[in-house]
């Protein structure tokens, strides 16, 4: 039988590849790094004996058969001590191979055998199973059962190796969920392309671009459901780009396109709105279909700044300013554009750890019944002192709460802290009030929100017809069937149902037949100078008329003055509150104040 007697090294390149950011296995990883031979059963060997025996990088000799499948691997070591004297070698090189391989002395194992199409990892671990002798003897590789030829474990981890080093780069630079190069690999280019803009007199860009509510989406779907509409967004971005155009993932839900050789600032807009276009097209995602709207900003280097990280915390201000505005649109960087404060990233921080800590407190403010003044209610806020920056005012971290997220927890907490205040109170003045807790749209929005309404009132004994949850009117106006579905589980708990704010939203009668609603509460703003003011009293008038044609309780927010109180009382309005009448207090205080209005002094 005659073989060719050939070497071959393949390319690394037949071992992975990255194509479009993700690093990808070939279909087929074959493992040829050194072709042998083979030596046929039957066939006078001297030749190919001499050859492989001085050969010191010739691992092993492959045997088949006439039919050119592997028969065995005749292991260096066994054969060169079995041929250690010339006078043996001379002697078995006038016999069959088959002869050495059923000698008593010759000590032979079952060949490794594997077809090319194995990857590398799965070879590695044969390997490892069957004996690490193997790495130095080899392995034999097959295409369809036929000889092919043999590889040596050297080689194997060399391929392995290179393998795992591609891996480390991919994971270092590349974004896992979505494929794009992530910050650290942007940076660099971002750096990359300033110093190139530098040389070439020409401009960069970037487009910074945040998920709108992305928040929410977690929340009420799931973190699947979540990182799905991340690769959607992501996919969308990609396409819309640039060939030479760089889109990565910074973290969470920002990304970012990085502009290079831009010719106008009108190329730069015109992209930002084919995105925040392309992304108002709903999104299928395991099953549903939503729209999903983004934010975009811009900066322009050097224009807006000449040094890469200050560029892109101005694109990133520019993209606030656009959330500011309404979300779902586009915003340049201007010098009057607020710069994103890191403040508030410290705010978010220290309030997790108030509302983990239970760090904050409740304070009540009275509601009363105009005519008679009394005590018919109260409503619940929520107070937060620092310890190091004192008093924080609920203007300052409720909008944090709320763009972070925070304000599901927070709700929670102050929910179930307002029951277990009344409840625990002795005062018997205070047990028979009820107390009015406002809800955040995304708190009401989660799945489970009326179930733990319901674990709280049980939690503490508490009355559900004493509890009253305050809503806006632009959270009726979302999903109306499942916003309706959700009031009408809430209502078979015997809670109470509010509309705060009345009048400063839609304010559409439809909704307010169809939902199940039991009071509203008029705006502070309509109230102020009402006495001076012949368009607030107008509205006033009308949304108490509203309130009595359709049976529902009205209260009147923000009174101060005596004024205020008669005017609402002659247009009807028959409970409020206010300075007027109290400020908000704590739980305790309330008691006091409770008895001071009761005694005859």
């Amino acid at each position: 039988m005659n073989a060719k007697l050939s070497l071959i090294e393949l390319p690394q390149q037949q071992f992975l590849f990255i194509d479009d950011g993700r690093l990808q296995e070939a279909p087929t990883v074959r493992l040829l790094l050194r072709l042998l031979p083979p030596a046929g059963v039957g066939d006078d060997c001297n030749a190919l004996l001499g050859r492989f025996l001085e050969d010191a990088e010739t691992y092993a000799l492959p045997v088949v058969d006439a039919d050119q499948r592997p028969v065995a691997l005749v292991d260096r070591k066994n054969f060169v001590e079995f041929f250690s004297k010339p006078y043996c070698r001379e002697l078995f090189g006038r016999r069959r191979i088959r002869d050495l391989l059923d000698h008593h002395l010759f000590q032979d194992e079952a060949p490794i055998i594997v077809e090319e199409s194995c990857n590398v990892e799965d070879v590695a671990n044969i390997i490892i199973h069957a004996g690490m002798q193997h790495m130095a003897t080899g392995f034999i590789i097959c295409r369809a059962g036929h000889y092919l030829g043999i590889a040596n474990g050297r080689d194997l981890l060399n391929v392995i190796t290179q393998h795992n080093q591609a891996k480390l780069y991919y994971h270092a630079h590349y974004d896992s969920l979505t494929g794009l190069p992530n910050r650290v690999l942007f940076s660099d280019r971002l750096a990359q392309a300033c110093r190139e803009a530098d040389r070439s007199g020409r401009r960069v860009a970037l487009l910074f671009i945040d998920v709108d509510r992305f928040k929410g989406i977690n929340d009420s779907f799931g973190h699947n459901f979540g990182d799905a509409v991340l690769r959607e967004v992501a996919h969308r971005i990609k396409q819309l780009s640039r060939c030479a155009d760089t889109t990565a993932r910074l973290g969470g839900d920002e990304f970012v396109i990085l502009m290079e050789d831009v010719e106008s600032e009108e190329h730069v807009d015109a992209l930002a709105q084919r995105v925040v276009i392309a992304m108002q097209e709903p999104v299928e995602v395991l099953g549903h279909t939503l729209v999903v709207t983004i934010s975009v900003g811009s900066a322009i280097y050097p224009t807006d700044d000449a040094a890469p990280s200050p560029l892109l915390a101005k694109a990133d201000a520019a993209m606030y300013s656009a959330k500011a505005t309404g979300r779902n649109t586009f915003r340049k960087y201007s010098s009057d554009t607020a710069i994103y404060d890191p403040e508030s990233k410290l705010l978010e921080n220290d309030l997790r750890r108030a509302i983990e800590n239970d760090e904050l407190t409740l304070h009540f403010q009275p509601q009363v019944e105009l005519a008679s003044g009394r005590l018919c209610g109260v409503e619940t806020l929520v107070r937060w002192r620092h310890p190091e920056r004192g008093l924080v005012s609920p203007g300052q971290f409720i909008p944090v709460a709320e763009q972070s997220g925070l304000i599901v927890p927070l709700g929670a907490w102050v929910l179930r802290n307002a029951l277990g205040h009344f409840c625990t109170c002795q005062n018997p003045g205070l047990s028979a009030l009820r107390v009015s807790v406002n809800i955040s749209p995304l708190q009401f929005q989660q799945p489970d929100f009326p179930e733990f309404v319901r674990a709280c009132l049980a939690e503490v004994c508490f009355d559900p017809q004493r509890l009253e949850l305050e809503l806006t009117e632009t959270l009726l106006m979302r999903d109306v069937r499942g916003v309706m579905d959700t009031l009408m589980e809430i209502r078979r708990l015997g809670v109470k149902l509010a509309i705060d704010d009345f009048g400063t939203g839609f304010s559409s009668l439809s909704y307010l037949s169809r939902f199940p609603i039991d009071r509203l509460k008029i705006d502070q703003s309509f109230v102020r100078d009402i006495r001076h003011s012949s368009s607030n009293t107008s509205i006033v008038r009308a949304i108490v008329a509203l309130a009595r044609s359709l049976s529902l309780d009205i209260v009147a927010e923000g009174i101060e003055t005596v004024e205020e109180k008669s005017l609402l009382e002659e247009l009807d309005c028959s409970k409020g509150q206010g300075f007027l009448f109290a400020r908000p207090m704590p739980a305790e205080q309330l008691g006091d104040w409770i008895a001071a209005r009761q005694s005859p002094a």
